[in-house]
């Protein structure tokens, strides 16, 4: 443990805010959580990107440490359901928006959004999945327990280079369903089959003002996208499916009709992992944990430096990553 420590901090300022590495004492870090958790590594999601570079609403308070995620080993602890010596993980749970980050070499972390690692995972790969995989997860169980099952209907998956989408096809082919992958980049096809995908979907495919009705195409489907993607989506599943959204990647805004809802029982179901319960995410880390090709995990994903977060922003901001990327803090 050091007596200092590296920090991405934003500071407000008179046009906004400034992002900046900083160094650290324990003394500068606020009072609040009740675990002190030195910190291995964190990692890149989409709403990091946004705060980084200033792109979307994301933080609360100033100043902040950033970084949604993290991983590390508790160094000492006010709670009595966590002791120094063990390894724990956070996601969401107002990282990076209202409490401070993960892009830190030590931090304050309140006891209720700590949850211990899963053993068979190393630090490295419980960031490799994230907030990214944990929401990945929440989308099958919530497919699940609509009552889609695995049959001859592919199961369609939106942004599937990214985070969520290569983590939600690589769990739904574990499952047994038949995965449909969606992306624009046709170089990555390979990588993606490689992860399960039965079928390529070119991106332009779904991202189109859709009829009313569609031909009945999709059992179900998990969608990081939004807009007129998911409106497409909804317009070409089957009667009783469901699909899980989580992302709006493609917009915010949802242009489409009724129809697919009272005309054929489709199912919107909304995704959140940001404050999600405790009971929730011990599930489905349980589940992760246990589902997931940890070599195929491993090779999808990279470890970057800290000290390139704001091009590493840009990039996932852009489309341009792949898989997952973890953030060594201290790099």
């Amino acid at each position: 443990m050091h007596d200092t420590f590296r920090a991405l901090i934003a500071r407000k300022s008179d046009d906004g805010y400034t992002v900046s590495i900083e160094e650290l004492n324990q003394s500068d870090l606020p009072a609040g959580g009740e675990v002190l958790v030195e910190v291995a590594c964190s990692s890149l999601n989409y709403k990091d990107g946004l705060a980084v570079t200033a792109r979307g609403k994301i933080i609360r308070r100033f100043p902040m440490v950033l970084g949604i995620d993290l991983a590390g080993t508790v160094v000492s602890s006010a709670s009595s359901e966590f002791q120094p010596g063990d390894r724990v993980l956070a996601t969401g749970q107002g990282l990076g928006e209202t409490d401070w980050g993960g892009y830190a070499g030590m931090q304050r972390v309140r006891a209720d959004a700590l949850v211990p690692i899963p053993a068979a995972l190393s630090f490295q790969q419980g960031m490799a999945i994230g907030t990214a995989g944990l929401t990945a997860m929440l989308c099958v169980m919530a497919l699940d327990h609509a009552g889609i099952r695995p049959d001859e209907r592919e199961v369609v998956v939106t942004g599937a280079g990214g985070g969520v989408g290569s983590i939600a096809v690589m769990l739904l082919a574990r499952r047994g369903y038949k995965v449909a992958a969606s992306t624009g980049r046709a170089e990555i096809e390979p990588w993606l089959r490689g992860l399960g995908a039965s079928s390529i979907v070119p991106r332009e495919d779904l991202a189109r003002k859709p009829s009313a009705l569609e031909s009945e195409r999709w059992a179900g489907a998990v969608d990081t996208i939004g807009g007129l993607t998911l409106a497409t989506l909804l317009a070409q599943t089957v009667y009783e499916g469901a699909v899980a959204a989580c992302g709006m990647a493609g917009g915010a805004e949802l242009s489409t009709t009724v129809f697919p809802l009272i005309l054929r029982n489709v199912a919107l179901l909304g995704v959140s992992s940001l404050r999600t319960p405790k009971e929730t995410r011990l599930a489905a880390w349980s589940a992760l944990a246990h589902e997931l090709d940890l070599s195929v995990l491993d090779a999808s994903c990279r470890i970057e430096p800290l000290s390139r977060i704001r091009e590493l922003s840009e990039e996932i901001l852009a489309g341009k990553t792949r898989g997952r990327v973890v953030i060594d803090v201290r790099g």
